[in-house]
């Protein structure tokens, strides 16, 4: 597999979500959004610290960018750990009924960003996550 120039990757500019966040709330509504998570700065277990007795079930995830293929292949490092460090290419997470996710992804891609239902939120005992990936299973608490 070709892998793109490691420079463009790493200085490539970081797209603000704020316009899509803005027509969101103003087409939607606040009330609308349950939960939002930027997940750079603490990666796809950063929203268990925002929940309690849900169980966050991710299992249609975005297929992972070439540059967190090339650090997992140099570093060796786990898939596992991968998504507790890394967005993996997910960078913004609306926590939504389904009744709106579909008007939710209609905004983003009018913007040209690629938004999809990656999941669900299931009633638990206590906080976890699970991410099905084609890289493995892992469950997080």
């Amino acid at each position: 597999e070709d892998l793109p120039d490691v420079g463009k990757l790493v200085l490539s500019p970081t797209r603000t979500y704020a316009p899509i966040v803005k027509q969101v709330f103003e087409k939607l509504g606040r009330q609308s959004i349950d939960g939002m998570v930027h997940c750079s700065g603490g990666a796809q277990t950063k929203v268990l610290h925002f929940v309690d007795q849900l169980h966050i079930i991710k299992d249609n995830m975005f297929a992972t960018p070439p540059l967190f293929k090339m650090i997992q292949e140099e570093s060796k490092t786990d898939w596992r750990e991968m998504y507790q460090v890394f967005n993996m290419g997910h960078r913004l997470e609306f926590y939504v009924d389904e009744s709106v996710a579909q008007e939710l992804i209609n905004i983003s891609e009018s913007f040209d960003v690629e938004a999809k239902i990656i999941g669900r939120v299931e009633a638990a005992d206590c906080k976890s996550l699970t991410i099905d990936s084609k890289h493995g299973q892992f469950h997080y608490s």
